[in-house]
């Protein structure tokens, strides 16, 4: 078991350092060219894979403040990328602005709002999905009831 240790601690060394290096930016590399740490990882299976792990890149919060201050790539969550939100704004939304050939909805205060298309569908849905929540309601109130009168409650 140890000599196995002995030989794939190294090579899983080697394979992540090399992936590390081949991933890392160009102006994040120190002291030698990007294609010299690679060469430098495989050749020499254990020092190469150290040396790059311990001075070859810049890590931690430099680093990442560097490429960050500087606007080079990186990823940005889409609700602080600008570019996402103008073209979210810029979509247009036709079942809410095309009032379609349906009937108006009156609202609480009695102004008519034009139905969108296929709301009549939706109302049947909306009537079936409550129609079978108060049925599933009823049968839970029955099991209950059972249950209490089974337990000598009732």
């Amino acid at each position: 078991m140890l000599r196995v240790l002995l030989i794939l601690l190294p090579l899983a060394l080697c394979v992540f350092a090399f992936i590390d290096c081949v991933t890392t930016a160009e102006e994040d590399v120190r002291w030698l060219p990007k294609p010299l740490w690679a060469i430098l990882i495989l050749l020499f299976q254990i020092v190469g894979p150290v040396c790059w792990l311990i001075i070859g890149r810049e890590r931690g919060y430099a680093a990442g403040a560097a490429s960050r201050a500087g606007g080079a790539g990186g990823w940005v969550a889409p609700d602080d990328n600008p570019e996402f939100l103008n073209s979210l704004r810029k979509e247009e939304r036709p079942s809410r602005e095309d009032p379609g050939e349906d009937r108006p909805i009156s609202s609480e205060d009695g102004a008519d709002i034009p139905a969108p298309a296929g709301s009549e569908d939706d109302a049947a849905r909306l009537r079936a999905w409550e129609d079978d929540l108060r049925r599933r309601e009823d049968e839970l109130k029955r099991r209950d009831a059972d249950e209490d009168k089974g337990n000598g409650k009732g």
